[in-house]
């Protein structure tokens, strides 16, 4: 099986062509896949595959945790899965639509192929669309964990997100905390846990934990959710940078009803072949 190594701000992906070769994948393999001692190495594993004809997306998008669950969006991995789309010429075009589990979303090309323009859709913010078991569709919500309250916004933009505001983010709970909301029972399907740090009204620092990967160095969704809540609480303006560990992205979302776009880059590491 041909495989290329892709990363985004060191998030880093398999990403597998689905549509000339079948990699006959599953929990098992992709486990393998993502393990950094005795496979590949990688966040999530990506795989590029054909639609319907009847479908009008040019091609289905689909992510795995490293854990094997199955995600339904990856910003990050949406840019990196464009550029591996048009490197090995399934595509040249400078906009691509994909479908995912959970949508549609458009990937435009820019600058020589070098940058890329995630339109990751309209978030949905109440909180039974999330999902999360709460009565109100409050900018924050609370969780009584043991003998403390945290404080969080909910929103999914195409997974579930819970984002925290900390003072400062180098000395958030991150590994504490982030899998003690992640699969809190409020939270059906887990969630990806955010913890930001907001600079000014145009600049934020983010640490994420993913679900099924642990904390990552970026996530392009997470970014995404944790402008969304932090504009719907007054804190940030409409295009913000966002500073996580492996780098920085930018992120412009206008407001409520409409789509939040993700830009930054992506870059391949190497390539290989897999035999199981």
């Amino acid at each position: 099986m041909r495989f290329s190594k892709m990363q985004a701000l060191g998030n880093d992906f398999v990403v597998i062509d689905a549509v000339r070769q079948d990699p006959r994948l599953d929990e098992t393999r992709i486990r393998l896949l993502a393990d950094r001692h005795f496979g590949v190495g990688a966040d999530q594993v990506l795989l590029v595959e054909p639609v319907p004809d009847d479908d009008e997306a040019d091609f289905f998008y689909r992510i795995y945790n490293a854990d094997g669950s199955e995600a339904g969006q990856c910003g990050n991995g949406a840019r990196c899965l464009a550029h591996f789309i048009r490197r090995e010429g399934l595509s040249q075009a400078d906009r691509l639509i994909l479908r995912t589990r959970s949508g549609r979303l458009a990937v435009d090309v820019d600058e020589g192929g070098l940058l890329f323009d995630v339109e990751m859709g309209v978030p949905r913010l109440a909180p039974a669309d999330v999902p999360f078991l709460a009565e109100a569709g409050d900018e924050v919500h609370r969780l009584e964990l043991g003998d403390e309250t945290v404080e969080f916004g909910v929103v999914s933009v195409g997974n579930p997100h819970a984002v925290l505001v900390v003072d400062d983010v180098t000395q958030a709970p991150v590994a504490r905390l982030g899998p003690r909301v992640s699969h809190d029972e409020h939270f059906p399907e887990r969630c990806n846990v955010g913890f930001m740090e907001v600079v000014d009204r145009c600049h934020i620092r983010l640490r994420v934990y993913e679900r099924g990967a642990g904390e990552t160095l970026a996530c392009g969704s997470g970014a995404c959710a944790a402008v969304i809540s932090g504009r719907r609480r007054g804190l940030l303006d409409e295009r913000v940078s966002v500073e996580l560990p492996g780098g920085s992205l930018l992120v412009a979302w206008p407001g409520q009803g409409r789509p939040v776009h993700l830009i930054g880059t992506a870059v391949h590491v190497f390539e290989g072949r897999l035999e199981f």
